[in-house]
């Protein structure tokens, strides 16, 4: 039976400046964990709960019970969800009983630590049926005359948090009727009658919380108008906490019921007006921020309506108040800190006005022009006070701002009228004023890469100047790094010369020469990232001609990367740093690889250095002995398209990686570039992938039938039979029974998704339907009709059957899919015999062929012209 220990001595020592007894309570914790956990857990919600006990010693516990509970990641959740089941019903009982009587606490910091416990033991327990009375118990405390604001705050916090808690589950938890109940007590607590700023404010981000829950009461214009009501009623109160919060729910009603905005946007306007120019920072930042999201909005559902299948109605709020939105974004540029150009962590009015402009002009396109441009003009060479270079970098700043949205014509008439001004800007005395201009510079060439701005005449200037600015500070260089890749990304690389090739080796010598830079450890690391990644884009961007100084790029690279493994790491961050700066590297070689693959005259390059590539991404694996390093897999994929079947040569020294890649399911990126590798591999050697595969499809089988595997994984590692299958033939016959088992249950779980209706579950079914339909078609292909005959004939009634529901799911259709559907269904035509009388009973195998011979991707139209003739000759066949 659990029994209460005092664990107050213990919780202090943990908290000890002295380490050795720090770590000694630590051991005494997990020492009572291990061998007593109900009463474990009871101990720390008696110590929790205990008024007389030092504050930060009840938060200790309160934490340390929440990680008993709660955990990232869903492994470990489900463990302690499993544990917290296990426990007695009398010590769960007691656990929430000591833990609703700590909401009453005079201590803040325990009552809002026993809020957050409380909610996670509910997330556990409210979906099974489980502690029944808990949402009347705390709603019986809001309604209690005897209730103190302490009790009134910290039950806020937790129907706050519990709301939280409840809209990460799929189901429905909450009944109607509760979600009514809280929303009551919640809108009692915000009420400008209520005196108590922090029970107003606890109030407003419940309200926050619970708003995904209201969409019956947002249907019903009264109880609308009352929430709406109280809640711009807080936008104004005179505490600054409450004004945030309340902007705050503003923001994500936008989000989630954009379409009942219109009775309430004229007085919305008129608050985020005021809070945006003349509040505190922090509450104007969400006032903008409301904006953002109404611009995000209606982004979607323009998107939506282009595309021909939007049900929302556009309200174009954003066009409605453009003038005056657009004024009130342009007071706040200006509003800039110094030095904010060093720190990326910054996040202030000046740029939170420069992001919402630029969403206002994703929003409206051309319109906005006419209001920025005499902006711009009249501040860019603004120079009479010391002060005024905040009206140059704001103007600047607009410039870059609104690149993306209006159309490239009309920005070009604009853009090419003042690049030149912008380039002699770059020796602007002002170092933000700078920063800007390097990256409105690099922004134009993003967005406006046209013969009007980038032509042989400009050229020189532009690649002139980028040379001379790449050496100034490291911040400055960075965002120089930038506009060189969107130069050199706008060029065309399937021509023999581009107007780039002149300036191929000058430009990729300076980014060398800036990724070698020196400085502090945070801007040179962000420097040396945009330098290769600028190298990449040029690469990339490289035209016949360049190519031979793109292979000279390949022994630089490698020789770089030897250099990684001679310096002696002597601490975690110098092992990071190093593991960092190889991530590039191979990314730099990945590029290159592919690069001079595409052509056969090339790729010679390639396969020379071979030899010297294999082994220096091997080394660079064996640094990390627990890991597998992901830059370094995705080159080892890149070398064997390079390398063909001569890349069998290495698979005796490669395939021990390749396995733990394959295992490391922890970091699930690496295991699905891992994943992607294989498949490279399998098309490059093809069958001499055989001695490997028993002991791989082990790995993918046990990695598809573990709850602990990242979900987006599983489509992938589903291709990846068919890679195999195509790769070995019929000697694929070993493993297709588990293979097919694996994709049967795949079939089953996407019709489940499809059932979910979010747009999560729609993406990740886009993903396994892909799967899927890759597997089955790499079977098909790689065993002989015979094997074909035997082991899926009798499946192929269920995957014509499946293919259909997918067909049918309008709403959720992807060309990738349907393009692999119809695929498919050509191949099982031309590899599974009698198939004729099945085709016959699916009229939809003839409107999918129809509809994808029209489509406007030739090789979808390509796929359905052969797919139909095989098919008819399989129905002929059965006449």
């Amino acid at each position: 039976m659990a029994s209460v220990v005092d664990v107050s001595a213990i919780l202090q020592n943990a908290q000890s400046a002295d380490a050795h007894a720090r770590q000694q309570a630590e051991i005494q914790l997990q020492q009572f964990q291990q061998q007593d956990y109900p009463s474990y857990l009871l101990s720390l919600a008696t110590e929790l709960s205990k008024e007389q006990a030092d504050a930060a010693t009840r938060q200790m516990a309160g934490v340390i019970l929440k990680n008993n509970v709660d955990a990232p990641s869903e492994a470990r959740k489900a463990e302690l969800v499993a544990r917290w089941n296990d426990l007695p019903q009398a010590v769960k009982a007691q656990i929430r009983q000591l833990l609703l009587s700590t909401l009453a606490s005079e201590a803040q910091i325990a009552g809002h630590t026993a809020a957050l416990d409380i909610a996670k033991v509910a997330a556990i327990e409210l979906p099974t049926g489980q502690w029944p009375d808990l949402i009347q118990s705390l709603l019986d405390n809001m309604e209690a005359e005897t209730a103190k604001s302490a009790l009134r705050q910290s039950t806020l916090e937790a129907l706050g948090y519990i709301c939280e808690e409840l809209g990460n589950i799929e189901q429905d938890v909450l009944e109607q009727a509760q979600v009514n109940n809280i929303l009551t007590s919640v809108a009692k607590g915000m009420r400008k009658e209520e005196p108590d700023m922090s029970v107003r404010r606890a109030a407003t981000v419940a309200l926050f919380n619970a708003i995904i829950f209201a969409q019956t009461n947002f249907e019903n214009q009264t109880e609308r108008n009352y929430l709406m009501q109280i809640i711009c009623e807080g936008t104004v109160a005179h505490d600054a906490r409450v004004r945030e919060a309340s902007f705050e729910c503003l923001v994500k009603i936008a989000a989630n019921y954009y379409e009942k905005l219109p009775g309430y946007m004229q007085q919305i306007f008129t608050l985020t007006h005021h809070a945006a120019l003349q509040d505190e920072e922090d509450v104007a930042k969400q006032a903008i921020e409301f904006w953002c999201t109404v611009c995000e909005e209606e982004i979607d559902i323009q998107q939506e309506q282009d595309e021909g299948d939007s049900t929302t109605v556009h309200h174009h709020f954003v066009q409605q108040a453009l003038q005056p939105l657009v004024d009130m974004l342009l007071k706040l540029l200006p509003k800039q800190e110094e030095g904010q150009d060093e720190d990326d962590g910054i996040w202030n009015l000046s740029l939170a006005g420069g992001n919402c402009l630029s969403l206002v002009a994703a929003v409206v396109g051309d319109e906005v022009l006419a209001l920025i441009m005499p902006y711009i003009q009249a501040n860019i060479s603004k120079n009479a006070e010391p002060e005024d270079w905040r009206y140059r970098e704001a103007a600047t700043t607009a410039l870059g701002a609104i690149l993306e949205g209006p159309s490239t014509d009309r920005l070009a008439a604009y853009v090419s009228q003042g690049l030149s001004f912008l380039l002699h800007a770059m020796k602007e005395p002002h170092q933000q004023v700078r920063h800007s201009t390097a990256w409105t510079i690099g922004r134009i060439f993003e967005f406006v890469h046209t013969p009007a701005v980038v032509n042989q005449e400009t050229l020189p200037q532009i690649v002139g100047v980028l040379l001379g600015s790449i050496r100034d500070m490291p911040h400055i260089a960075e965002k120089v790094c930038y506009a060189m890749a969107q130069l050199a990304a706008g060029f065309k690389d399937d021509d023999s010369t581009s107007l780039f090739s002149p300036y191929f080796k000058e430009i990729v010598g300076a980014l060398l020469d800036a990724a070698q830079r020196q400085g502090s450890e945070q801007e040179v690391a962000r420097l040396q990232a945009q330098a290769f990644e600028a190298i990449n884009d040029s690469v990339r961007s490289a035209s016949t001609d360049t190519l031979p100084l793109v292979a000279q790029l390949v022994p630089l690279m490698l020789t770089k990367l030897g250099s990684t493994m001679q310096t002696p790491i002597t601490s975690v961050d110098e092992h990071e740093r190093q593991s960092e700066l190889q991530g590039l590297l191979c990314g730099v070689l990945q590029v290159i690889i592919q690069k001079l693959s595409d052509q056969d005259s090339s790729k010679a390059a390639v396969t020379q250095y071979a030899d010297s590539i294999m082994e220096a991404l091997l080394s660079v694996m064996a640094c990390h002995s627990s890991t597998i390093h992901e830059e370094a897999m995705l080159a080892i994929g890149a070398l064997t398209y390079a390398c063909g079947a001569q890349f069998s040569k290495y698979m005796e020294r490669f395939f021990p990686y390749l396995q733990l890649g394959l295992k490391n399911y922890k970091e699930w990126q690496v295991c699905q570039a891992t994943v992607g590798v294989l498949g490279d591999v399998c098309r490059a050697i093809e069958d001499q992938i055989a001695p490997y595969t028993e002991t791989i499809m082990t790995i993918l089988l046990h990695n598809l039938e573990s709850a602990d595997v990242q979900r987006n994984i599983k489509p992938q590692i589903l291709s990846a039979f068919g890679d195999i299958a195509l790769a070995i033939g019929d000697r694929f016959e070993a493993c297709v029974n588990p293979c097919l088992h694996m994709l049967q249950s795949a079939q089953q779980l996407s019709v489940m998704q499809q059932q979910a209706g979010n747009e999560e579950a729609f993406e990740y079914n886009s993903l396994l339907r892909h799967g899927i339909f890759e597997a089955y078609s790499g079977i098909l292909n790689g065993m002989s009709s015979a094997k074909c005959d035997q082991y899926l004939q009798p499946s192929a009634p269920a995957i014509l059957e499946f293919g259909q529901f997918v067909y049918q799911d309008k709403d959720n259709q992807d060309d990738a899919v349907m393009k692999s559907l119809v695929s498919l269904l050509g191949d099982l035509a031309s590899n599974v015999s009698n198939l004729g009388p099945f085709f016959q009973q699916k009229p939809y195998v003839y409107q999918i062929l129809e509809e994808a011979q029209r489509s406007p991707d030739p090789s979808v139209a390509e796929a359905a012209g052969w797919a139909y003739g095989v098919i008819a000759k399989s129905v002929n066949g059965a006449q």
